[in-house]
């Protein structure tokens, strides 16, 4: 059996990693790789051919995991992709919405000239539509027999509805090797999502490094957080109360958490819009698949309702109702995405108040380096949007509160919850590398052996 790495190593976007048997392939993920912006060159060619990969294998929905899965399909691949009910759902989405991101890079030509300029697309609707026809949907914790010498079990891993951690049991001349993938690994007591469950007993590990050396904020809750924001722009001043987030899992989290917090009477009514497509689409989903929320939601749901809907709650439909959302002159707070302010709805807020002094902006998910959230987050004076440069007025604020992602000692548990003398290797991947140095560096102390390996290299399992 051998496994070969060819995304997220050493870095966090592009996940895919190839496991072979003697006569099977398997490719864990087939995520978009964008660190260094170049989505075309970095995606448009795969270091396989395609039509050999026999099955996908796919842990959770988010673009850096699903995201050239359709690429993989236009280029040969006809075989079936595996994950949960809701991965396969908001994955579509997801997919969709790539697509119009794709076509929105490409300009016009100037009028006496036809057609598009700018990059092609990576893949078109169909190639979407061909993509979720593969879709096989397996249950959490249901052992799924692939062929007669292998199975797959998904193991719930927080971070997003419906995120898994994949365990693979392979049989080959009669030995029996388990190897398991994490995927992200979530947070614990996360708003709406469930907390990972424990992985088996493995021989190999292949963990994400995400927050590796990176502990979360530990001295304030979200609630508080919320509630201090809120009461020092919305209640205290007649401010407005901007956030960006991430449309898919970011967002209901914190909508849920928003729902608590005025549910409690914790403040006074305050008017609430989420402005964003792909966001109420798939909290439709989330919705859709409720039986798989944590306690605490059900819970709520039960005893107040829905958890996603309350009073002074408006999901915006369209581009009409968004500009009337801009000339709202009362108090309010404003959800949106783009999480890290490349595009969306949220520019359109971003420019009609950036220089509002009685704006804050909370910043309540990562944001890449270059992005112009980074910037910011930064301390930048001054940025450039619309062609147009303008002055930072407004207050930026982050929380890491939000975060999906495990920190530093959620992955070192993680890992130790295995046999020390059963598990071989720890293979760390999607995390830069000094966050896989740290990681490597505690995992090793309490004498696991971690390996970081490099794109494209092989190892003999």
């Amino acid at each position: 059996m051998k496994l070969t790495i060819w995304g997220a190593a050493q870095q966090v976007t592009g996940s895919m990693h190839l496991l072979q048997t003697e006569n099977y392939n398997i490719l864990i993920d087939c995520g978009l790789d964008y660190e260094k912006g170049t989505y075309q060159e970095e995606n448009e060619f795969f270091p396989f051919d395609p039509s050999t990969i026999d099955v996908v294998i796919l842990t959770h929905a988010h673009i850096d995991h699903s995201g050239n899965l359709p690429t993989l399909v236009r280029l040969g691949f006809a075989g079936q992709i595996l994950c949960t009910p809701p991965t396969a759902d908001l994955t579509e989405i997801l997919l969709f919405d790539s697509v119009n991101i794709f076509l929105s890079k490409q300009k016009k030509k100037p009028k006496r000239g036809r057609g598009n300029y700018g990059p092609k697309p990576l893949y078109l609707q169909r190639d979407v539509m061909e993509t979720v026809d593969r879709f096989v949907t397996i249950g959490f914790n249901k052992p799924f027999k692939i062929n007669g010498s292998i199975e797959l079990t998904f193991i719930p891993a927080g971070h997003l509805l419906g995120a898994a951690a994949a365990v693979i049991s392979i049989n080959e001349n009669g030995i029996t090797k388990k190897i398991g993938f994490t995927g992200d690994v979530g947070r614990k007591n996360y708003p709406v999502l469930v907390d990972p469950e424990p992985l088996p007993p493995l021989d190999y590990l292949v963990s994400e490094s995400t927050y590796g050396g990176r502990f979360h904020s530990k001295d304030k809750t979200l609630e508080d957080t919320l509630i201090e924001t809120i009461k020092e722009t919305c209640i205290k001043s007649p401010g407005r109360l901007i956030i960006p987030a991430f449309s898919i899992g970011r967002t209901q989290s914190l909508v849920f958490t928003l729902n608590q917090i005025f549910s409690k009477g914790l403040l006074p009514p305050v008017q609430i819009f989420v402005d964003s497509p792909l966001a109420n689409f798939a909290t439709d989903i989330y919705r859709k698949h409720h039986q798989l929320v944590n306690e605490e939601a059900k819970t709520f749901y039960q005893t107040k309702g829905d958890e996603f809907d309350f009073e002074n709650l408006v999901y915006v439909q369209d581009r009409k109702e968004s500009e009337s959302v801009m000339n709202y002159l009362e108090p309010c707070i404003i959800i949106s995405s783009a999480g890290m302010l490349e595009g969306g709805r949220i520019q359109d807020h971003l420019y009609h108040n950036i220089q509002n002094y009685y704006c804050t902006i909370l910043f309540i998910g990562y944001c890449a380096k270059g992005t112009l959230g980074d910037r910011l987050l930064r301390g930048d004076p001054i940025i450039r949007l619309r062609n147009r440069d303008l002055m930072v007025y407004a207050t930026i604020k982050k929380t890491d509160l939000l975060s999906g992602h495990g920190d530093h000692q959620d992955l070192v548990d993680t890992v130790k919850q295995q046999d020390l003398q059963k598990l071989k290797n720890v293979f760390l991947v999607h995390g830069e590398t000094k966050s896989m140095d740290a990681l490597a560096q505690s995992l090793t102390e309490e004498g696991y052996h971690v390996v970081k390996p490099i794109k494209g290299e092989t190892i003999e399992l």
